[in-house]
């Protein structure tokens, strides 16, 4: 892992190309992904192109194409009629997980649902004027499609991250698209995750297909009004695609942690939160210290952990900065906006206090990011690749949306007439006039508008 010295030369160039591998499309366009799109499609196609490929065929074809694109990308045989999981199944898969599984289950789920417990949507607001009256009130989406990554790996930790908020928002309907394992069926342990939070809509379906299903809709897959949950580049992709049809949460890079730690850390446990980072293959595992005696400690513990191809991964998408204070340390992080920031420092309490970009902030050596992956309460789904600069974790209010009810009486309308009649005629739009003067010049009916209560 590479030990940089902020302020000298080449310090910012080498942060700056650091910096080009958090986008959410980095390195997607390898000889290796250009040669199998070759393969599959007939032609070499970005990951762009394959995208659109696959969104625009599962749109004229349907299930036809979920299931060429399952057979072809994961090397899985489905028919349209085993797309959903049987209700039995899901049902059974409490019965192939271990029991001290179900038991971290269902005390995670209580700890998510505790935190969010709170939480209420505003109270709907009424602004009256002079006749008119405009309520603002919250509604929750009505239907949700929620990603699952899987394949190799399973994340049932992230169906209760992004079900639970879902939930609390109101959300009837909530759909969750996973990848099929080699045997064609979802995993158990994301099955039993579901089943504990009553969710009984679940397809095997992963990828760009499964993004393009739950945002068009098929024979098989109602579409949702919202897409949420992480994925690989062809899954951001896709829910980048999408967006328009449906709404998305986020455009997800590679996970990231940035430790800002000064000498009072301890370098065994800021080496292995490094290292858990990477091992989402690819994370982003990044060192801030002012001490430079801790960076070589971190550096040498880091070297004796043992994990298949962790040095490669630490040599790719590890750093470790050596500032010369507390001060740029801070700095530094704010620039880089990382999704998960750990805070090692005797300061800690009020560093954190003045840090404004992180998708969420671990203090204390007490407080790891596994913490906040699995148990804490608040939603693993975090910004990344910077974004935490504007925008915030998964919550309840992501599940909703605002709607506005504009009551005029006629006399109302008449006092605002001369405005909206000027704005519009400035702006050449003649009926838009045309609308209010019409309804202003004609006589009171019989029965006059009733003033807004």
């Amino acid at each position: 892992m590479k030990i940089i010295r902020w302020g000298e030369k080449g310090a910012s160039e080498a942060l700056r190309r650091f910096e080009e591998l958090r986008e959410f499309s980095a390195g997607a366009e390898t000889p290796a992904s250009i040669s199998r799109t070759k393969e599959i499609f007939g032609e070499e196609l970005t990951p762009r192109e394959v995208v659109q490929r696959i969104i625009k065929d599962v749109r004229e074809k349907g299930d036809l194409a979920l299931s060429e694109y399952t057979r072809l990308l994961d090397g899985v045989e489905i028919s349209p009629s085993n797309f959903r999981v049987p209700e039995e199944e899901i049902q059974r898969a409490r019965k192939e997980v271990a029991k001290e599984f179900l038991q971290a289950l269902e005390a995670a789920k209580e700890n998510i649902s505790s935190f969010y417990q709170g939480f209420s949507p505003p109270e709907a607001k009424t602004h009256k004027k002079d006749g008119k009256r405009i309520i603002e009130k919250w509604l929750s989406l009505r239907r949700v499609g929620i990603y699952i990554p899987g394949g190799k790996a399973a994340y049932p930790s992230t169906v209760l991250m992004s079900v639970i908020p879902a939930r609390v928002a109101g959300v009837k309907e909530i759909a969750i698209a996973t990848v099929p394992q080699e045997d064609g069926r979802a995993s158990a342990l994301v099955l039993a995750a579901a089943e504990s939070l009553g969710i009984n809509e679940i397809y095997t379906i992963g990828g760009a297909q499964a993004i393009a299903a739950l945002a068009l809709g098929t024979e098989t897959v109602k579409r949702v009004d919202k897409i949420v949950g992480p994925g690989n580049i062809f899954v951001t992709l896709a829910k980048k695609e999408v967006f328009g049809w449906v709404d998305i949460d986020m455009l997800a890079g590679p996970s990231e942690i940035l430790v800002l730690a000064d000498e009072t850390a301890d370098a065994s446990l800021v080496a292995l939160d490094l290292a858990a980072q990477v091992e989402h293959s690819p994370g982003i595992a990044i060192l801030v210290t002012s001490s430079a005696n801790l960076a070589q400690e971190v550096q040498k513990s880091l070297e004796k952990l043992e994990l298949e191809g962790l040095k490669q991964a630490l040599e790719k998408y590890g750093l470790i900065m050596v500032t010369k204070g507390l001060e740029e340390s801070v700095s530094l992080a704010e620039r880089i906006a990382p999704e998960h920031l750990e805070i090692i420092c005797q300061e800690g309490e009020k560093i954190a206090e003045g840090i404004r970009n992180a998708g969420a902030i671990f203090l204390g050596a007490s407080s790891p990011v596994a913490a906040g992956d699995y148990s804490a309460g608040p939603s693993h789904i975090l910004p990344t690749s910077g974004s935490a600069r504007f925008s915030s974790a998964l919550s309840p209010e992501d599940f909703m949306r605002r709607a506005h009810i504009i009551t005029y009486t006629k006399e109302a309308l008449e006092k605002e007439a001369p405005i909206i009649e000027t704005l519009a005629k400035a702006e050449g739009l003649k009926w838009h006039s045309e609308s209010v003067k019409k309804r202003v010049s004609q006589k009171s009916r019989a029965q006059k508008d009733q003033p807004p209560q």
